[in-house]
């Protein structure tokens, strides 16, 4: 990334995507020297001046010709943690500014596959058993009958079980009026099945399909040994929720009803069940989690983390992952299905944590009135503490301490509990941990507590959130109108906000400035390497007479311009 490339007849590298700090100081100090408010906000505008780009997996930089991938993951490795991928759905963008050549880098985002279970979340969403059955009782109404008997019958119908019933597991009238009996046979079935398919994972066929889901055979994936438990463990639940409701005499969904149920146990337990199988249908689909968020130097020193965060939860990156994954099936729902099923994704709520156990002080007090955004007054896009994790995962086990576990549990004679196929189970990390401990007798419970705890926020980006993600609503209220100056709203409120203030302070704009390009290039953008064994060694060496030739030889074509010098030193030089 760092070696000079010739694009559209000029020299690039990713130092032409880095804002040289001493020109940026400059231009800052300019602004803050102005007295009129509104000659100072033209003028911080001519500074910095934002914009996003979402990266698409062929993307090339128009400026530099480097892919955005890699312009994205070289910006990466100057986090302090290391950064790992994982599965599900992904969205990666670079924060840029115009305001410069070549729009250099103010900082980058992602966007990941929301976690599942999180409990302070979901209490605050309304998942949790407790407070969900608590607005229940507060207020039984219609609508909430109607919901409970639409969403156990589409659950069941998205289940695929042709093969259940030729095998005679699932036998005529049971969908509709299921017994103990078929529950037990389900179960039996599931047993089984999990059973066959950690002796004979299938792995190579699980992540055809994952890979391919344009064109996977979702019936062939339904029948492998992981799916079949699967959907007979989920169908021997919901069938069992139907029979507790068809026993509390739930036939039609009136309020009266709903509030004569409730008084059941089972029932209640119905419910929950119901409840949990929603959310999974909406977990994945209309919430994600920030899992990148920061601004790069020289912009870090002027809380760009900030507006990288406000620019996360814009309408343009909300519209990019709604239009990416709207035709895309879901992976696990059709692998139950036994068919493609595309759940039209609404964004609708983002979630992040802090690093640390204390308020994360690019993400505390985040946030900014939508009526500067064109949206409804009185309303706001915050970035709102809902709790904090409690201390436990798997973060703290080194690589040395995992390669350990898989080998002790591929020695399994029943086979491996934990195959990392998308579908088998959230977290494998933590789940091979928890199993390779309980194996050879360690307290799992107690040394999966890391005791970090973590701060949670939740970004709503619709007013309705809650009523999309329990299954009420299918169209979402966006808090801010997709509009084409949305994103220079957000901005603009980020430089009123954040920047005319940091400006005034002779310490950041110190910090600014010492970020610069000129050879040797010292800048905090750029990726610490480890030493080079031809940049470590004596200052004199002894050549022969071959070594000489080469070097001038190498020196000649530097010189003309027509290749690129692999020594890193020379690598670096300023593009300018």
């Amino acid at each position: 990334m760092e070696r000079r490339r010739l694009h559209k007849a000029q020299w690039h590298s990713v130092f032409s995507l880095m804002r040289d700090g001493r020109e940026l100081g400059a231009a800052l100090r300019r602004a803050a020297a102005l007295a009129d408010q509104g000659q100072r906000a033209v003028a911080l505008r001519e500074c910095v001046d934002a914009y996003v780009q979402v990266i698409e997996s062929d993307g090339v930089c128009e400026f530099t010709g480097l892919r955005l991938l890699d312009v994205w993951r070289y910006f990466r490795h100057t986090w302090n943690t290391a950064y790992q991928s994982t599965p599900g759905r992904k969205v990666w963008l670079l924060v840029r500014d115009r305001a410069a050549p070549n729009h250099p880098v103010i900082g980058i985002g992602a966007l990941g596959s929301a976690i599942v279970q999180l409990s302070p979340r979901d209490a605050w969403i309304g998942w949790r058993a407790d407070e969900f059955l608590a607005q229940l009782q507060k207020r039984p109404t219609v609508i909430w009958a109607r919901w409970l008997k639409k969403s156990l019958r589409s659950l069941i119908g998205e289940l695929y079980v042709t093969d259940f019933r030729a095998e005679r597991v699932l036998r005529t009238g049971e969908l509709t009026k299921p017994g103990k009996e078929v529950v037990r046979r389900l179960r039996a079935l599931a047993a089984e099945e999990w059973r066959a398919h950690r002796l004979y994972p299938a792995s190579r066929s699980h992540k055809k399909a994952t890979n391919r889901a344009r064109d996977a055979d979702w019936k062939g994936e339904a029948q492998q040994h992981l799916f079949r438990a699967k959907r007979a463990e989920h169908l021997a639940e919901l069938l069992e929720a139907r029979r507790a409701l068809l026993l509390a005499k739930f036939q039609k969904p009136t309020a009266a009803a709903l509030k004569r149920i409730l008084g059941s146990a089972a029932s209640r337990r119905a419910i929950m069940t119901v409840l949990r199988y929603m959310k999974a249908a909406h977990v994945g689909v209309d919430m994600m989690d920030i899992t990148i968020c920061g601004a790069v130097a020289p912009y870090n020193a002027l809380l760009g983390g900030k507006l990288v965060g406000l620019l996360l939860a814009s309408p343009q990156v909300a519209a990019a992952y709604n239009e990416r994954y709207r035709k895309v099936p879901s992976i696990i729902a059709s692998s139950m299905a036994g068919r493609s099923i595309r759940r039209s994704p609404k964004l609708v709520l983002l979630g992040t944590t802090s690093l640390y156990g204390v308020a994360s002080s690019q993400y505390n007090r985040l946030k900014m009135p939508v009526e500067r955004a064109g949206g409804r007054r009185g309303d706001e896009l915050a970035f709102v503490p809902v709790g904090k994790t409690v201390g436990f995962g798997s973060f703290h086990f080194s690589r040395e301490t995992m390669s350990q576990l898989e080998v002790l549990l591929a020695q399994q004679g029943s086979g491996r509990p934990v195959n990392s196929i998308f579908g088998e189970g959230v977290n494998p990390k933590l789940r091979k941990v928890r199993a390779g401990l309980d194996l050879i007798g360690l307290p799992s419970d107690v040394l999966l507590r890391h005791g970090s705890p973590r701060i949670i926020y939740q970004v709503p980006l619709a007013r309705n959130f809650r009523e999309v993600l329990l299954g009420l609503a299918s169209r979402a209220t966006p808090i801010i109108p997709d509009r084409s100056d949305s994103v220079s709203r957000l901005v603009s409120y980020w430089r009123e906000r954040w920047l005319a203030q940091r400006i005034n302070n002779r310490t950041v704009l110190e910090e600014v400035e010492r970020h610069t390009l000129a050879y040797p290039v010292k800048h905090g953008a750029r990726v610490p390497l480890p030493a080079v064994s031809s940049e470590s060694g004596p200052l004199f060496a002894e050549l022969t007479p071959s070594d000489v030739n080469r070097a001038h030889s190498a020196m000649a074509v530097t010189r003309h311009g027509a290749a690129d010098q692999p020594a890193r030193a020379a690598a670096a030089a300023s593009p300018a």
